[in-house]
C-alpha cells in the first residue's frame, strides 16, 4: 500500500515479519507495538544510534528475514538502531507513537548515544524532523520531508489528501518548529517537483542544508538507492562527515544513472532545447550501453540542428 491508500486487509507474511523482528537478537533489543499500526524496534549494538521511520511495506515486499537496505546497513555497521515501523498513511499521528517517544525523553534514552541520526524519506522524512525535538543535538537526514499536511497550512498540497484529516496541529505536529534545537539538519529534495519544494521551503531554520537532486523524482529515495548513493549518504551522516560538498562528490553518480539521463533529457526536449537534449542523450549514449534504444532520437537531433547550420558542443575532456 502507498502513502495516499487506506489500509487494506494484513499481507500474507505481515505476521511472519513481525514474529521475525520480535525474535531476532531478542537479547539486545526489542519489538514494542504502540497500537495497531505502528511499532517500534530497536536494537542496542554501539554508542551510535540510527533513528529511522519506516512503513511496514518495505518489509513486506522481501522475504521474511531479508531486511531492508538501511537496516541491513545499521546491522552491518555496529549501529544501533531505533526503527518506528507504521502500517499504512498513518503520518504517525497517533498518541500511542508519542507517549512512547515522551517516554524515551523521560528515560534520557538518547543521552546514552555519542551520536544520534533522524533519517526518513517522505511520510518517514516528514517523521524524522518532527520527532527528532526529542533528542537536541542530533542529526537529521530527511529526504523529501513534508512540514504538515493540516490544510490551513499546506493546502496547496493535493497528493495526500485522506491524511488531511489527521491532527497536525498537536504533539510533534508542525516539522519545522520541532528541528531548532539539532546540530545539523539535511533536506534531500528534487526540486523539480513543486509540492516538495514548496514544504522544503517552509524548513528555514539556519540549521537547514539543502541536498538538491533535480530531475530525481517524486521518490529520490529510489533513484539514490538505485545509483548507490543512498548507502554512503547515511554513512556520511553517522560519521558526521556529511557536508555540502561531500554531497556534490555523491551526485556525481547520477551522470552514470539511465534514468537521470533521460530524465534530464526529457525536460530539455519538452523546453526546446534541443542541444541541451542532445548533450545528454550523448552522454547516456557513450557511456551506459543500455541507452543504446536511445541513439535513435540522438541521430534525429543531430540532424535538426545540421539543418539549423549547428552542432553539439565537443564533450569535455
Amino acid at each position: 500500500m502507498t502513502e495516499t491508500q487506506t489500509r487494506h486487509a494484513p499481507h500474507p507474511t505481515r505476521q511472519a515479519w513481525l514474529d521475525h523482528l520480535s525474535d531476532a537478537r531478542e537479547e539486545s533489543g526489542y519489538l514494542e507495538p504502540l497500537g495497531t499500526r505502528h511499532w517500534a524496534h530497536f536494537l542496542d549494538e554501539g554508542p551510535v544510534l540510527l533513528v529511522s521511520f519506516d512503513p511496514l511495506d518495505s518489509f513486506l515486499a522481501r522475504p521474511v528475514g531479508d531486511l531492508p537496505p538501511i537496516h541491513a546497513m545499521a546491522e552491518a555497521e555496529g549501529w544501533s538502531h531505533l526503527s518506528l515501523i507504521a502500517e499504512g498513511a498513518t503520518w504517525y499521528r497517533d498518541p500511542r507513537v508519542w507517549r512512547f517517544v515522551d517516554r524515551l525523553i523521560d528515560d534520557a534514552f538518547f543521552e546514552d548515544f555519542d551520536r544520534v541520526v533522524f533519517f526518513g524519506a517522505g511520510m518517514g522524512g516528514y517523521a524524522a524532523c518532527a520527532f527528532s525535538v526529542a533528542a537536541p543535538g542530533s542529526t537529521v537526514l530527511a529526504i523529501r520531508p513534508l512540514a504538515t499536511l493540516a490544510p490551513a497550512v499546506a493546502g496547496w498540497d493535493r497528493r495526500h489528501l485522506p491524511a488531511r484529516a489527521l491532527d497536525f496541529r498537536s504533539r510533534f505536529g508542525f516539522a519545522p518548529d520541532m528541528i531548532a534545537g539539532q546540530d545539523q539538519v539535511f533536506v534531500v529534495l528534487d526540486p523539480a517537483q513543486p509540492e516538495d519544494a514548496m514544504h522544503a521551503a517552509l524548513f528555514r531554520d539556519r540549521i537547514v542544508r539543502r541536498l538538491e537532486c533535480r530531475y530525481l523524482g517524486a521518490t529520490p529515495e529510489s533513484g539514490l538507492q538505485a545509483m548507490g548513493v543512498l548507502k554512503p549518504l547515511v554513512a556520511a551522516a553517522m560519521t558526521g562527515r556529511l557536508t555540502s560538498s561531500a554531497w556534490a562528490g555523491l551526485w556525481r553518480a547520477r551522470r552514470n544513472h539511465l534514468p537521470w539521463l533521460q530524465a534530464l533529457a526529457g525536460h530539455a526536449g519538452r523546453s526546446g532545447h534541443l542541444r541541451r537534449e542532445g548533450i545528454a542523450l550523448r552522454a547516456a549514449t557513450a557511456r551506459l550501453p543500455e541507452a543504446a534504444p536511445l541513439e535513435q532520437r540522438l541521430t534525429e537531433i543531430t540532424r535538426a540542428l545540421a539543418a539549423a547550420g549547428l552542432t553539439l558542443p565537443a564533450p569535455r575532456g
